[in-house]
């Protein structure tokens, strides 16, 4: 129900279908950190992608707002009134994370995002978010693929990445004018 590192096999997962209650100790013997969430089929892959509609979401308006307000040159102000909004949400740091994890798992997080937006329909909703969601992991799933972010470490800041998608972009307008 999180990220694995830093926590290893003590991330929260939960556990779901007729025989979770029984895998239970056994995981927990091990050092897992498991939680029985539903003995029915289904009931823990809905929360795990209703959950994920707003993290990756998060993620995806991350990246899409940060990259507009780099270009703006505004992106100072942006984070500043983030943090005014949202006290205590370290939103720098925040947005490293946000796109390292886009950079790094975006072609899979596209597949589960578009999951979720099954999920979300035959619940009776409108996948609005989690197809755009999808949409943006699956566009810097391709920009990865296509070597934009290949210079910048797998500890480099969204400025760093948001730099390196301009520095592809302007390098395919000039090269569309030869």
């Amino acid at each position: 129900m999180t990220s694995v590192p830093p926590h290893g096999i003590r991330a929260p997962m939960f556990l779901g279908g007729p025989h979770a209650e029984a895998l239970h100790p056994a995981l927990a013997r091990l050092g897992f950190d498991a939680t029985v969430g539903s003995a029915d089929y289904g009931v823990v892959s809905a929360i795990k992608l209703c959950r994920s509609v707003i993290i990756k979401g998060m993620e995806a308006l991350a990246v899409e707002s940060l990259l507009a307000a780099r270009r703006y040159g505004v992106e100072k102000e942006v984070l500043a009134s983030l943090a005014v909004t949202f006290p205590g949400f370290d939103w720098g740091r925040q947005a490293d994370y946000f796109w390292r994890r886009v950079v790094q798992h975006g072609r899979r997080r596209a597949e589960e995002m578009r999951e979720a937006a099954i999920t979300v329909s035959d619940a009776g909703g409108s996948p609005h978010m989690a197809g755009a969601t999808a949409e943006v992991q699956s566009w810097m799933a391709v920009l990865r693929m296509q070597g934009v972010f290949g210079a910048a470490g797998n500890d480099a800041g969204w400025r760093e990445l948001a730099d390196a998608i301009d520095g592809a972009r302007t390098q395919a307008e000039r090269a569309a004018k030869s």
